[in-house]
Order: structure tokens, then sequence, then C-alpha cells
């Protein structure tokens, strides 16, 4: 809040200024003090840091599981790695892909709507030499994918994106299942133009070139459970089994520590010559009737109520009630 000036600062302050004591230049500015950040209203930054950095630890496991996959499949060293994820518009991402590439629309339930799984053409005919029985070191020339390469690379992109399911298993159970693929991205319309996504681009080393693959996910698909992309939480679960560990341990611990247990059967006043005069096989009345519940003291306080009884040859008792000596004390 502002320091509000009484009269007299006022007065002091003009006539410092009017004797040139004081600039005018060197007092401060109220613009300088707050800061203005320019927000652009066209491409909102709805992906806070957390969420993006979630998302990149997601896919930093998600692209050693390509890595694994795409060696096993191809019979080449495979490297794949995340290079970059970013927040930009649907619009922006549509027109930096080539116009002719391989984009694997897909589902991801629950998460809503589709997100898109991008291919770079240069590596999509490396994998279509090798598994044509090519090298994959060919030069390639860009050209129309044909029906049977689109059936071949819609294949290998459904072992790609199961792997989805296991990167993603930490945060969400998921279901990846393609709907379509396309290779014009221009005629694939199913976001706004200035809709907010999640890029994430991954390298691909294979046969001393360099490919990319890129992963599209609009804030939209992930809306409803944007709260889970928070690092922080995904360590609950193994805070949660940690206190339950050291709780079981601290209840070991007292197992072994021993309590002196007492069950008060009743009261009852005698004089001392009555108690001087007590031989064995005589009665004591109490205040206490036989059929009615008794004190059980733990170290000379009260917690619960019991039943006096026969177990076996030996006295027991009964516990029937728990006296709660906490709610007790609060109340």
């Amino acid at each position: 809040m502002a320091e509000v000036l009484s009269q007299s600062d006022i007065d002091s302050l003009l006539s410092a200024l009017s004797s040139g004591t004081i600039e005018a230049d060197l007092l401060p500015n109220e613009e300088e003090k707050h800061k203005i950040k320019l927000y652009d209203f066209k491409t909102p930054q709805k992906f806070s840091k957390d969420h993006l950095r979630a998302l990149e630890l997601i896919h930093d496991n998600y692209s050693r599981l390509m890595s694994s996959y795409l060696s096993a499949q191809l019979g080449n060293n495979v490297k794949v790695k995340v290079e970059t994820i970013e927040q930009i518009t649907y619009d922006e991402f549509i027109h930096s892909i080539p116009n002719t590439t391989i984009l694997t629309i897909f589902k991801m339930p629950p998460l809503s709507g589709t997100i898109l799984f991008e291919t770079n053409p240069q590596f999509s005919f490396q994998v279509l030499d090798i598994l044509l029985g090519g090298m994959g070191s060919r030069s390639v020339k860009i050209k129309e994918f044909s029906e049977i390469d689109k059936n071949i690379l819609r294949n290998v992109n459904e072992g790609l994106l199961a792997n989805l399911k296991t990167a993603w298993q930490d945060v969400l159970e998921v279901e990846p299942e393609i709907i379509a693929l396309e290779t014009n991205p221009s005629l694939n319309q199913t976001l706004a133009p200035n809709e907010p996504v999640a890029l994430i681009t991954f390298s691909v080393e294979m046969n001393n070139s360099s490919t990319f693959i890129n992963i599209c996910i609009p804030y939209l698909s992930i809306e409803k459970v944007i709260d889970k992309l928070v690092v922080k939480f995904w360590f609950r679960e193994n805070d949660e089994e940690t206190v339950n560990e050291s709780r079981n341990k601290l209840k070991d611990r007292l197992n072994i520590v021993r309590v002196p247990i007492t069950g008060i059967l009743g009261n009852t006043n005698i004089t001392v010559d009555e108690f001087l005069q007590l031989t064995v096989g005589d009665v004591i009345t109490l205040d206490n009737p036989s059929d009615s519940p008794i004190k059980v003291l733990v170290e000379e306080q009260q917690y619960y109520t019991g039943k006096p009884g026969i177990i076996g040859k030996k006295r027991g008792i009964q516990i029937i009630d728990i006296i709660d000596k906490d709610v007790g004390n609060y109340e």
C-alpha cells in the first residue's frame, strides 16, 4: 500500500523542490515500482511452468521407451530424447510441420479430445526403408505416401503410442487409441487456430542422421486433469508409504513396552479392626454390582470399561468400551 503523506510532509517536499534541493527526476516513479507485464489475449498462457515441467518428465521417460521399441523393431541403435517443450497455438504447430508428413490422430482416455503425433517424413521414410529390407541410409526423396506405406507406419505408430500407457502410469491410467492417420496437416481442423497446445519435440538419431517427432497436446485435452500435472503431488503417495512404514515401526517398538493395567472391581469401606480380622474365605461386599462394567486403568488412568470373567482356568477382563481421553479433555 502506498505511503500517505501528511500535510507537513507535502509542504516540506514542495519547499525542497522550489529551492532546488531535490530534483523532480529523483523522485520515485510509480511505473518503475509496479512494472507492467504484457499479456497477449490472442495466445493465453494456460500451461504453467509446473505443468510443462511435469509433461517434460513424463515424456523424458517416454523417449527412453521409444528408443527401446524402435531399436528392437528396426534392428538399429536408435536414440530418442526430448529436445524442447513449449506452449504455442495450434495454428503455429500446423504451420511448423511439413506439408507432407505422417500425422497420427489419437485419443488417450481419460484425457478428452484428440492428441496429435507427428513423425517427420525423413524419419518415416527411413523406417519404411529398413522394414522393407533396406539399410535406412540412402538419401530420402520426399514423396507422397502410398496406402501400403500408411499401413506399415500406422502399425509402427501403434507400438510407439502404446508406450505412452507406461510413461503416464505414475500420473494417470491412460489407454491410447489411434483414430486416423493424415498426410496433409492443413486438412486437419480438429482445433481452433488460437487454441493453446503443449508441443513436445523429440530428436531421433539413427544411422548418423537426426530427425524429429512431435507430440501436440491441446490444453482442452488435459484441462480436467491439469491438477495432476504438478510434480510435488506425484511424491505424495511415496510420502504416505514412508509415513505408514514409520508408523508400523513405531507400533512394533511400542509393543515391547510393558505398562501396568488394573481392573477395579469396586470399592468399599471397612474399619481397621475389620481389616485385621480378615481370614481366608471371608467375603467383602463391594459397591459395584457383579453384573455391572468395571473400570480398566492404564498407568492409573481410566481408558476402558470392561466385564470380568473366566478365560479357561484364568481370570480375565473383556473390553466393552473405549474411553477417548483426548476428546474428553478437548471438550
